[in-house]
């Protein structure tokens, strides 16, 4: 079965759908102007989104730091978990990452959050530590993750 939604570069015009989304997935958001600054910083970040129709259903947000890729934030849209859009997304940045010779990723993710887990476990991420009262607002840990891209 083939995706009924495109991946394209995030723009700006796209920043209050993503809010949405960062609203309604994360208990600690993001802010308008960070997703602002995040999307317009093409020179160490890259940032795509999952279309559908007209919808924006998901996006991905990843920095490029020396031969590393950090994955800043992934999120779909309500209603739309389950149907491979977080996957097709991750699996467009990886073509990506290899192309630009990167080697390696990393990324936090909630303690709590099996599902993301159990999503980048898929991509070979494993746990390497924990973040003790990572995210502010709640004081949950994150599990440090890294992955070989090879």
């Amino acid at each position: 079965m083939s995706a009924s939604w495109t991946i394209r570069a995030a723009e700006r015009r796209d920043v209050p759908d993503l809010l949405a989304i960062e609203v309604a997935q994360f208990p600690e958001p993001w802010t308008r102007s960070m997703l602002l600054e995040e999307i317009t910083n093409t020179e160490t970040r890259r940032y795509r989104v999952a279309v559908e129709e007209t919808t924006i259903i998901g996006y991905l947000g990843v920095m490029f730091v020396m031969d590393e890729l950090h994955v800043n934030t992934l999120g779909t849209l309500p209603g739309h978990e389950g149907r491979g859009v977080a996957t097709s997304l991750l699996e467009e940045a990886w073509a990506d990452a290899r192309a630009r010779g990167v080697e390696r990723a990393t990324l936090e993710v909630a303690a709590s959050n099996t599902r993301a887990q159990e999503l980048y476990f898929r991509f070979g991420f494993a746990p390497v530590g924990v973040r003790k009262n990572y995210y502010e607002r709640t004081r949950e840990d994150a599990l440090v993750l890294w992955a070989d891209l090879g």
